[in-house]
This record gives C-alpha cells, sequence and structure tokens, in this order.
C-alpha cells in the first residue's frame, strides 16, 4: 500500500512539474498576417529611430493604398485612435490570449468599426479622438475586414504598421515572434566600430582620415574583420560601439538588430536583448544608440556599455556591462557578435592593443571646452541676455556644454544663444529664458516667443510667456534659439473649390502659417 501511494505521489509531483513549467513557458500564439500580400518589411521591431525603437514592423503594401486589413484573431476593438499625427488612424484589438495587435496609417475603417469612429467624430466635432472601449462591446472575428491600408499621420510611403502588445503592460513584442513570418535567410551586417574612451583618464588612438570609426571588411557572409591597416589601440577604461544593420531575403531596407553580446579575452562583458518595448522607457533609445552618428551621419551605432543615465532594461547581467579595462602593453582579443529576429548572426573579431602612457601622451587629446554639466544634478547657464536651466537626469552622461551668441536675424527681437548642439540628446526639458533686447511693440506682448533657427536659419517656433523683458519656454533640445513675434494670422488656400460643386463628395483646402503653426481649427456647413 505504501509503494503505491508513494508512485501516486511521484506521478503526481511530476505531473505537477509538468504543468508548471508549461505555464511558466507557454508557447507564444500565432496570429494571422493582418493583410493578404507576402510580408515585405520597410522597417523592423526595435529598429533605430529618433527618441525611440520601433516598436512593430512595417508592412509594404506595393507603394499603394487600400489593400484591406484584417484582424489578426479573435477579439474586441479596446481603442480607435485618429490623429493628424503618430499612427494617423489606428485601431487597437485586444485578444483573449492576453495580447493587443495594433493597426497603424490606415486610410480609413471598415464596418462597425468605421460607424464606432465617425459617430464618435461628429459627437465630439473633432478629427481628433482616442476611443477607449469596453471589452465585448464591438467584437471582431479572425480575418474580419476593419481597415484599408494607408499613409496616415506620420507616415512618408503607403505600409501597414503592425505592432504586438502584452495587454497587461502595453510592452511592445516581436510580431515575427506571433506568426509574422518573413522570408530572412540574411545574416547582420556589421560596418564599423568605434572605440570610446568612458572616463577623463582615458584614451583612444585616432581613426582613419575623415572616419567616424574603424572600417570593417567581410571575411566571408558571417565573419568580419578590420579592415587591413587598422590598429586600434585604447589607453584606461573605453568601451566598444558598433555600426551594425540586418535586411532581410525580400528587401534591401535596413533594419535593427536583436541581441548584440561582447567578449574579451574570452570573457562575455556586454550583451543587450532587444526584444521588448517599454513605452514608459522610449526615449532611452538616444543613450543606446551613438545618437550624434544616427542623427548627423545616419550610422546606427549601437553602443556596447551603458551611459550613467540610461534605465533601459534590455542589458544582461555581466559585471562588467560592457566596461573593458585595457591593461597597458597587452593584446586583448576583442569578439562582437550580432544576431538578428531570425537567429541569423554576424561575428567581428579584432585586436585592441593596451596603449602605454608614453603612447596615450602622442595622441591628440580630447577637446575639453564649454562648462561641465554633471548629469546627476541641477544646472545652469547664465549671462545678462539667457539663463538655462536643466534639471538632474536630463543628460545620460556628464558633457561640456558649449555656448556663443551672435547678433539676431532680421524679424528677432534677441540675440541668436547657440546652446551647444542638437547631436547631444536631452532625456526631459529644460527651461530657457532670453532677454528680449528690443521690447516688443506695446499691445503685442503676448506675440513674442522662442523659435528655434535650424542650419539654414529656419524658424521654428518653441512657444514661452513674456514678462519684464523676458521669454520663457521649455525646450527638448539644444540648438540656436532666439526670440521673433508672430503677429500674421494662418492662411487658408482653396485647392479644388468649384463654382458648381453638385455631385462631389469632397473638396480640400491647405491651412499653413509661416511661424508657431495652426493650433486648432474647424469646419463648418450652413453654420454647423
Amino acid at each position: 500500500m505504501l509503494g503505491s501511494n508513494t508512485n501516486i505521489l511521484l506521478i503526481g509531483s511530476l505531473l505537477f512539474a509538468i504543468s508548471s513549467s508549461a505555464q511558466k513557458n507557454p508557447s507564444p500564439p500565432a496570429f494571422l498576417p493582418p493583410m493578404d500580400l507576402p510580408i515585405e518589411l520597410s522597417g523592423n521591431f526595435m529598429e533605430l529611430r529618433s527618441d525611440h525603437f520601433h516598436s512593430g514592423l512595417d508592412m509594404k503594401t506595393q507603394g499603394r493604398e487600400g489593400f484591406p486589413v484584417k484582424a489578426a484573431g479573435d477579439g474586441w476593438v479596446s481603442r480607435i485612435k485618429i490623429s493628424p499625427w503618430g499612427y494617423g488612424k489606428a485601431v487597437y484589438i485586444d485578444h483573449p490570449n492576453g495580447y493587443t495587435t495594433v493597426y497603424g496609417h490606415l486610410r480609413d475603417l471598415a464596418g462597425p468599426v468605421a460607424e464606432a469612429a465617425l459617430d464618435a467624430q461628429y459627437k465630439a466635432h473633432s478629427f481628433d479622438v482616442d476611443l477607449p472601449f469596453e471589452p465585448g462591446k464591438l467584437p471582431v472575428t479572425a480575418g474580419q475586414v476593419i481597415a484599408h491600408s494607408g499613409n496616415t499621420g506620420g507616415s512618408s510611403a503607403p505600409h501597414l504598421h503592425f505592432e504586438v502588445r502584452r495587454t497587461s503592460d502595453q510592452h511592445a513584442l516581436d510580431p515575427e515572434a506571433y506568426g509574422m513570418e518573413v522570408p530572412d535567410k540574411v545574416p547582420p551586417t556589421i560596418l564599423g566600430v568605434r572605440i570610446d574612451p568612458l572616463d577623463s583618464a582615458a584614451r583612444t588612438s585616432p581613426y582613419p582620415a575623415g572616419a567616424k570609426g574603424f572600417a570593417v571588411a567581410a571575411k566571408n557572409d558571417t565573419t568580419y574583420l578590420l579592415k587591413a591597416g587598422s590598429l586600434p589601440a585604447a589607453f584606461g577604461t573605453v568601451g566598444l560601439s558598433v555600426n551594425v544593420i540586418d535586411r532581410y531575403s525580400n528587401s534591401a531596407n535596413a533594419c535593427g538588430i536583436r541581441h548584440l553580446e561582447v567578449s574579451v579575452d574570452g570573457t562575455p562583458v556586454f550583451s543587450a536583448h532587444l526584444d521588448e518595448v517599454d513605452f514608459g522607457l522610449q526615449r532611452y533609445a538616444d543613450a543606446y544608440m551613438d545618437y550624434r552618428l544616427f542623427k548627423a551621419n545616419d550610422m546606427n551605432y549601437n553602443r556596447c556599455y551603458k551611459l550613467p543615465n540610461n534605465k533601459l532594461a534590455l542589458y544582461g547581467n555581466e559585471p562588467a556591462q560592457g566596461r573593458i579595462a585595457v591593461t597597458p602593453g597587452k593584446d586583448h582579443a576583442v569578439q562582437v557578435r550580432a544576431t538578428d529576429a531570425n537567429g541569423n548572426s554576424s561575428t567581428l573579431t579584432f585586436v585592441l592593443h593596451g596603449a602605454t602612457a608614453a603612447e596615450a601622451k602622442a595622441w591628440a587629446p580630447r577637446p575639453a571646452g564649454g562648462e561641465l554639466f554633471r548629469y546627476d544634478r541641477e544646472n545652469v547657464l547664465a549671462n545678462a541676455d539667457l539663463r538655462f536651466t536643466l534639471p538632474p537626469n536630463a543628460l545620460y552622461a556628464d558633457e561640456r556644454i558649449t555656448y556663443v551668441h551672435a547678433a539676431g536675424p532680421e524679424r528677432a527681437l534677441s540675440r541668436v544663444h547657440h546652446l551647444h548642439t542638437p547631436f547631444t540628446p536631452l532625456h526631459v526639458a529644460g527651461e530657457l529664458k532670453l532677454r528680449a533686447v528690443t521690447a516688443p511693440p506695446k499691445g503685442l506682448e503676448s506675440k513674442a516667443l522662442i523659435v528655434r533657427l535650424d542650419e539654414k536659419g529656419r524658424p521654428t517656433a518653441i512657444g514661452g510667456n513674456y514678462a519684464d523683458g523676458w521669454v520663457t519656454a521649455k525646450v527638448k533640445a539644444f540648438g540656436n534659439y532666439t526670440v521673433m513675434l508672430d503677429t500674421v494670422p494662418p492662411t487658408i488656400v482653396d485647392l479644388d473649390l468649384k463654382a458648381a460643386m453638385a455631385g462631389r463628395p469632397s473638396f480640400r483646402l491647405r491651412i499653413g502659417d509661416d511661424l508657431s503653426g495652426v493650433d486648432q481649427w474647424a469646419g463648418k456647413l450652413d453654420g454647423e
């Protein structure tokens, strides 16, 4: 009897262990493709973008709009968001398996989904709507047409933006792991590597003339070496940045990788796993990438170390966290491995020479100009015409901030203040106060605002409030700033109105403004 009970207990324990294991590691559900088109991507999940990682797949639509977009699974519409910006016209569907799918840049909605959106727009007297729906109120079935593909919102060409999210926290996940199969036998392409000093005592050897890093050469499809004649060397503690992209078998578009690993002398020192987007931390993507080279040179340098003010949870648990302490006089064997969403990998190997102090002295010193701003405290730059305040953790690391001013252009009420460089990112906005050297005409003080000038001197309005001769505004980037007046109203240009409109379903107008932009617009027909 004892043996029988023991067997039952053992079998029961085994079944419980198997059941527990299955619950901890469930197979991800497979959603249906949202269009009856071969999946061809112009952008993939976790691809580097300005101020964020791309949170889904951008599916090409043959350069055209109007393809039927279908629900990827049974569920219910949980949200409809319509805006001139962002995803444009977008539909969110919650599924009973705990996931949400998102469909963006839609031309128009279809069926009950369209009716619900149009009804809400008329009730709100607004094109922009953001509508939540209770579970089950607007049900859909797998394969049901909910919309047609388009080019709305912040889209530069017709395509469908498709996401898979975990409903509980709305973190975006890789759709390729949830049924979206994309032909991919192409390993990542490694284009270059940089050696970055990570403390004030560290020094690195110069790159070849005019280069942003050490160029690499492919030994074969998956193995890379530095180009002949490249002899990287460093003194002190350094980190690597790697210029790497990925492509798919049926597309030439440059996309992002999924994993990155670095080892030195056989010891893992760094890893990054780009497999989940937390929208609350998206802007820290600027700390993951080399922001300057991404914006100024369109290069996809991935930092293989973590900047001090970077809260992304995508890094491995290696004690070094990418910080490489170079031993003087020693040659270190470095290996970098990049892996894409479908397991294709490429490897770069090279030797990093540990320079002696005497060797390092021969290299040109790093520029030390500007005022040192510490990333973890409030910083203030002030003079008779400017006061700029950055709160703690606005920077990702300590920075030397440069500043000069010059005479203002025509229309300007203040000097032009060249505040550092736009290629250094800010995580949160700072407060900028500029003195109006020329006072605005009496009664027009409220029209004074801070503007940012691009490299050609063209202004973009930032806004602000005028008081006691100063204009104050929040700014989200370094750059060139001055004060101007906005006294010209928006313009309305007729594009296709005719004297006889019978039978015409619509007409078009272009609304614009030369400085601060259009804040609100409304259209009425017979007063309604």
